[in-house]
């Protein structure tokens, strides 16, 4: 088996190789050698690029491999690949081609959805869905490739943003315009189909708690979900799998607004929370993958049990989320709880890939105690030599809002990260005060990251190692507090970098197309 990917996720799909008695390759790129996921395979093949795919086919055939199995990410979710490998005459762990692009071409599938019975968000011109929109990737998923649209000035520096980040995540910059909702649940239905049409869904994960639209802890079953809620929203996962002719583990996400939900798309790969519902349907997912693709029949008869709880430890900032670069001197991992982990003591995080070291899935008989194991396993961990989110995690584990399960997608906008945590819930409820109005609705985090110093801050310093992607200012210019001055990339996201007071730029220290190292000085300012 080769693994068309990198980090924790050719590990996780190693461990099942092994399980299922096959020996494995891995890819590793130039700027990816000695990585653990390299250590950890049978043999190893140097490719060009994880972008390109038919370095993916040589590297199969130089090894020797029977099959490839693209993990997330990257070209997961590419039917050029799908067709390339079996048309290399190798096993393709995956849904076939046309699948993936009926599936992949967000657009056309909202479109079959709509004509399954499953319910949509509306899309269209900004004009026709009006304001807020989300500017979304019509390839790939991950958060990358999004932009929040709250007034039509700002609508052509999103979509500019969007295509430039889903280019360098996807290499595709097609994207569209969908409504967006403040304060959903993200849920969605996990599915397994096999080659002779049998399609099950294996319950729902709630994936509501995110920053940057990415994914931060996600749990199953849902708090918000109830019996009737889940059987209509599997009923049209399947009903979708089934119009596309889908096979092997796929996931039909959803937001969820009161007692409504709406199809967002179907990922048509393994997710990288998929251990939760592992652990509470008691099915190994890539294994199934394996088994699908050998042509059996799909048969399960998993009944949910437990509770789920999984977020996921990434080199970043834990209060803006900026990601981090440097090496691990020391790595302690819990044992308390499943870890799957992508990096080991001593690793590098670098900027060119995504910053998660682990995830960390604890697993009870309910959800409080799934809970308490995992606020147990992260003060078990340890992680120095690079900054972490790990003490946001801790937090967040506490949080009252998440134990009771009413975190939104808004969460993080509502309860800033490591912000104070109220010690206990006040002692009136919305309705009880005189039945006021609820208060207008806030909007989620921003994606500009402004420097929190004082208005006596005279120049812009880099947060992370990058690449200087835009430089929208000159010496002289006069610029306004929170104005973009500087859009930084890292890991294919993207920064804007703005200005904390109104100034004028007194010198610009850096050109576009730059790599630039964490404190490197951008632009001095003055008042």
């Amino acid at each position: 088996m080769l693994v068309a990917n990198r980090g924790e996720i050719a590990l996780r799909i190693f461990r099942a190789c092994r399980e299922e008695g096959l020996s494995t390759a891995a890819v590793v790129a130039p700027d990816d050698l000695g990585s653990l996921h390299a250590r950890s395979a049978d043999s190893v093949v140097e490719i060009a690029s994880y972008l390109d795919l038919r370095e993916h086919v040589r590297a199969a055939r130089e090894a020797g491999a029977d099959a490839v199995h693209p993990g997330y990410g990257f070209l997961a979710e590419s039917a050029e690949l799908a067709e390339a490998v079996l048309a290399a005459g190798l096993v393709w762990i995956g849904p076939p081609p046309s699948a993936l692009r009926a599936g992949g071409d967000k657009l056309a599938a909202k479109e079959t959805a709509r004509a399954a019975g499953v319910p949509v968000l509306p899309s269209g011109a900004p004009d026709e869905i009006g304001l807020p929109l989300l500017v979304k990737a019509a390839a790939g998923g991950g958060g990358r490739g999004m932009r929040v649209v709250r007034s039509a000035a700002e609508l052509g520096d999103a979509v500019e943003a969007a295509r430039r980040e889903a280019a360098a995540a996807f290499g595709d910059d097609t994207v569209f315009f969908e409504r967006y909702l403040e304060r959903p649940r993200h849920v969605e239905i996990q599915l397994l189909a096999d080659r002779h049409g049998a399609v099950v869904a294996l319950g729902e994960r709630d994936c509501s708690v995110q920053r940057r639209h990415q994914k931060v802890l996600e749990e199953s079953p849902s708090p918000a979900v109830g019996p009737a809620l889940r059987k209509s929203m599997s009923e049209a996962a399947v009903a979708f799998a089934r119009a596309i002719g889908y096979e092997s583990a796929g996931t039909a996400e959803f937001v969820v607004d009161g007692g409504e939900f709406y199809f967002l798309e179907l990922n048509a790969r393994i997710q990288v929370e998929h251990p939760v519902t592992e652990l509470v349907a008691g099915v190994d997912l890539v294994r199934a993958q394996l088994r699908i693709a050998r042509g059996e029949t799909l048969v399960t008869d998993a009944r949910l049990r437990g509770h789920a709880v999984e977020v996921r430890l990434y080199a970043e900032d834990p209060r803006t989320f900026l990601p981090q670069a440097g090496r691990i001197d020391r790595l302690v991992l819990p044992t308390s709880v499943r870890v799957d982990a992508g990096v080991a003591e001593g690793d590098e995080i670098g900027t060119a890939y995504d910053p998660m070291i682990a995830k960390l899935i604890a697993y009870g008989d309910s959800r409080d105690e799934a809970l308490d194991r995992l606020a147990g396993a992260l003060r078990e961990t340890e992680v120095a030599g690079v900054v972490t989110n790990l003490p946001f995690l801790r937090w967040l584990a506490d949080h009252p809002v998440v134990r009771a399960g009413e975190a939104t997608t808004a969460f993080l906008t509502e309860h800033p990260p490591l912000s104070r945590i109220p010690r206990a819930a006040p002692p009136w409820n919305a309705p009880w005060r005189l039945n006021l109005p609820s208060p207008p609705p806030a909007p989620p985090p921003s994606d500009d990251a402004a420097p929190t110093s004082a208005q006596e801050q005279s120049s812009l310093t880099a947060p992370m190692p990058g690449t200087v992607i835009k430089v929208l200012v000159r010496a002289g210019d006069r610029v306004a507090a929170r104005r973009p001055l500087v859009v930084l990339e890292a890991m294919k996201m993207e920064t804007p970098l703005v200005s904390p007071y109104d100034a004028v730029v007194r010198a610009v220290h850096v050109t576009e197309g730059e790599r630039v190292a964490g404190g490197t000085l951008l632009v001095e300012l003055e008042e």
